[in-house]
């Protein structure tokens, strides 16, 4: 192998390994193995080109038809077969448009939507391609980094915390391997080392240079991934501003890799599952339980809503109780006990719980509480297969006491949680809703009741959220969001009106299953605003049409604005979990889709399964595995039945001799060119036959001495030994007498003679010549062979014609 086509491979292992740190942004592998297949038919066009000496612009036109032909393969607008048409490019367009929808939609990790997994492939087919021609056209490795370094900082650009560092660590280890495969080849195409008592250098022997520059490296990568694990962060960059700090609520679904994000992006990526996905399970003794809640969102700027860090004392240490933090008369609080089951889709290091928890048993992991978010958290345990038990206390409120609560003072710590952007829409509006209102709770309820159908608003799943306050303002205008924007705008409106509000995340009831059991899905989760009235605590208000709320349960202080008589307690579904839910688009009104009997509102329906294909797909692999390998035998099969119908004579005429059956007798037909046909067909079946039980064949005999062999070294006796015999005087009578032998039963010779070999061969061979015959592998390699003479031979014709055309000579000619 030349060096440039070593250098070209080398490159395309390096990009694979360069592309490890987008293992943290994608849920599953498909995006690798699409990847990987696109890097291989790149280098694989590389290499032939190489091989057969094209020109420098060949081979990069070369590498990206088959970068063409691989993205059409892998995103096929529908109607082409690897050639791309119009309607291909307009399809990519549309890919990356949808990319760019899913990356404001999604949280890390995503799952595998046709758009990223394009833009990914895209973007490593083109690293890919540069990489290759940096290294083995130019000769400049060390560029090769750049590209490679882009591929990085895409994690780094979106990922809240730092890219885990196993990951970097690979794309180190690919750049360095590319800087080595360079420098060696250097060497050898230098000519050979040589010491000074001239003995010969091996080209990977160290040397104190080679050694300290080695030793340099390793250094420099461990400084690389070791010090900002030292080093303090800062939060920044695109999604931070949104989280700003804290733990965050983990990954989601899936299987994740502990990294943070956002609240509105995890909670909008649950509910954008094309599938539904059970989280937990909760069993408890509350007749008609409230939402499990597991973050908050408190602080509120120009980016949007963010949550801060979690801080509290260790679960070890015990819960305070919420009747001390807010006694009051008028709020009434009952015990209840629940069981809290988590699957494996759901990893997280905040933990579900029922607001005002006093106790939490038997959960696994070291846990902390803060009381004043309510939250459970952890910072290295997750939430995946937790079962853990809750004591918590189900506060109930009266109007009529609310409307007592006296308001905070402005030096209260508190009415921190006012804080806002200026918006002078948003100011102007509270002020109309709230005027004439002289008690936090009316001016809430007057806020709450504003957003009713019939002041316009509408449930709408297609209008996509990252919480930010300009999309807050947005749906203020419009009118047209889901439970994200609901909650966000009703907890800005109230700080608006000078009262602490805050955004809380979690899930509804989920689906009654019996004894006071509830299932919850991915369905399920929800955003909804609470509200801090001094006596009281934190209140919670769920603004978002029940109707549209899988599980939404109302309360007398907040009751069902689009109903004419609220009930104390009301749920307005606690059936299935339907597609359509409240916190996010990626139900009713999502285009891949279909609506459900006309239902626009995003209420609950049958949940439609989807059929798993998983067993199918891996039936139809064994199925098409085993049948490849069957192909060799068939092969065999079928060569040897041509070949014993061309030795079959077309009347008996073969006399036994008396007492055994044995062949000696031979009588003659008119046709004696058929009959050197068939010795020949005989023949050649014979020596694959030998070639099959592992017997060796001497082109150099001639048929008789290779007959005799055949007898003495399969030990060959009787009816076996004779029809050998014959099978080589009929192919030597046909190859150097006038007259061939005619007539002869040659298909009856050949299976006694392939039936004694059988019961000489072992086992083993016996079973490799009936299911992968050594004659029909032999005859493909050397065939093989020759066709890939016959290629090079024109490939070199078609190099010669196209060396006449290169652009380098006719600009020679022009000058």
């Amino acid at each position: 192998m030349t060096g440039r086509r070593r250098l070209g491979l080398v490159a395309a292992a390096a990009t694979l390994l360069a592309a490890a740190p987008l293992s943290s942004i994608f849920k599953d592998w498909t995006w690798l193995m699409q990847c990987l297949l696109t890097v291989l038919l790149i280098q694989g066009a590389a290499v032939a080109t190489r091989t057969f000496r094209f020109p420098t612009w060949a081979q990069a036109t070369s590498m990206v038809l088959a970068f063409v032909l691989s993205l059409t393969w892998l995103f096929p607008s529908g109607g082409e077969f690897f050639i791309p048409q119009a309607g291909t490019f307009g399809h990519w367009m549309d890919l990356i448009r949808q990319a760019g929808e899913d990356t404001r939609a999604y949280g890390v990790p995503v799952p595998d939507r046709d758009g990223l997994l394009f833009v990914t492939v895209l973007g490593i087919g083109v690293v890919a391609i540069v990489v290759d021609l940096l290294t083995a056209v130019f000769r400049r490795p060390a560029l090769a980094g750049l590209p490679m370094l882009a591929i990085y900082s895409i994690p780094v650009a979106i990922y809240l915390d730092s890219v885990p560092p196993v990951p970097f660590m690979i794309g180190a280890v690919g750049f360095m391997w590319l800087l080595a495969a360079d420098n060696v080849d250097r060497v050898r195409r230098f000519g050979r080392r040589f010491t000074g008592d001239g003995r010969d250098v091996d080209v990977w022997e160290p040397s104190p240079l080679a050694a300290a520059g080695r030793r340099i490296g390793v250094v420099g990568v461990l400084a690389a991934v070791l010090l900002p694990l030292a080093v303090p962060t800062v939060s920044g960059g695109l999604l931070s501003q949104i989280t700003q700090s804290g733990s965050g609520i983990g990954n989601g679904p899936g299987n994740g890799n502990g990294g943070r994000i956002n609240l509105f992006a995890s909670l909008s990526g649950q509910l954008n599952h094309t599938e539904t996905v059970k989280l937990l399970q909760v069993t408890t003794n509350e007749p008609e339980p409230f939402y499990l809640r597991f973050g908050a969102a408190e602080m509120l700027t120009e980016n949007g809503f963010a949550h801060n860090t979690p801080k509290g004392d260790s679960l070890g240490k015990g819960l305070p109780d919420p009747r001390q933090v807010a006694a009051s008369s008028a709020a009434r609080y009952t015990e209840y006990r629940a069981r809290v089951e988590v699957s494996d889709k759901l990893q997280q290091n905040m933990a579900p719980l029922y607001s005002h928890a006093v106790r939490v048993d038997n959960i696994n992991g070291s846990w902390a509480y803060d009381p004043s978010q309510q939250v459970l958290f952890s910072g290295r345990a997750t939430t995946k297969q937790q079962r853990y038990d809750v004591t918590y206390l189900r506060a109930t409120f009266n109007a009529a006491a609310l409307r007592q609560a006296d308001s905070l003072d402005r030096g209260d710590p508190l009415m921190s949680f006012t804080d806002r952007p200026q918006d002078a829409t948003v100011e102007n509006k509270v002020a109309a809703l709230i005027k004439g209102k002289d008690n936090d709770y009316d001016k809430v309820r007057a806020i709450y009741d504003s957003f009713s159908q019939e002041a316009g608003f509408r449930y709408s799943l297609s209008v996509p959220s990252t919480g930010k306050a300009s999309e807050i303002a947005d749906f203020l205008n419009n009118k047209a969001g889901y439970c994200q924007q609901y909650a966000a705008a009703m907890a800005w409106m109230v700080r608006a009106a000078d009262i602490p509000a805050r955004v809380a995340f979690g899930f509804t009831r989920g689906k009654a299953i019996g004894n006071g059991t509830y299932e919850i899905t991915n369905r399920n989760a929800h955003a909804w605003t609470e509200v801090y009235f001094q006596g009281f605590g934190w209140v919670p208000f769920d603004a978002t049409p029940s109707t549209a709320v899988t599980g939404s349960t109302r309360s007398a202080w907040a009751p069902d604005v689009d109903r004419p008589s609220p009930t104390a307690s009301s749920s307005t579904d606690t059936g299935a979990a339907g597609p359509d839910s409240s916190g996010g688009p990626g139900a009713a009104e999502r285009p891949d889709r279909p609506e459900k009997d006309g239902n626009q509102t995003g209420a609950a329906g049958p949940i439609v399964q989807e059929v798993s294909w998983t067993g199918l797909w891996i039936a139809a692999g064994v199925a098409l595995v085993i049948a490849l390998l069957l192909v060799p035998a068939l092969r065999r099969i079928l060569v040897r039945r041509r070949r014993h119908a061309a030795t079959a004579p077309s009347a008996p005429t073969v006399l036994s001799a008396e007492g055994g059956g044995s062949i000696t007798d031979l009588t003659v037909t008119g046709d004696a060119g058929q009959a050197r046909n068939d010795a020949h067909a005989a023949w050649d079946e014979l020596i694959d036959s030998m070639i099959d039980y592992q017997v060796p064949v001497d082109p150099t005999e001639t048929p008789r001495i290779t007959a005799q062999r055949l007898i003495r070294e399969s030990s060959l006796t009787g009816d076996p030994a004779e029809a050998a015999t014959l099978l080589g005087s009929a192919e030597e009578r046909a190859r150097y007498a006038r007259l061939p032998l005619q007539g002869a039963e040659l298909t009856t010779a050949l299976t006694r003679v392939r039936s004694g070999m059988a019961e000489a061969a072992p086992r083993w061979t016996r079973l490799r010549a009936l299911l992968l015959p050594p004659s029909v592998l032999l005859s493909w390699r050397l065939g093989l062979s020759e066709w890939s003479t016959r290629a090079a031979e024109r490939m070199t014709a078609l190099r010669d014609s196209l060396s006449r055309f290169s652009p380098r000579r006719l600009l020679n000619r022009a000058r």
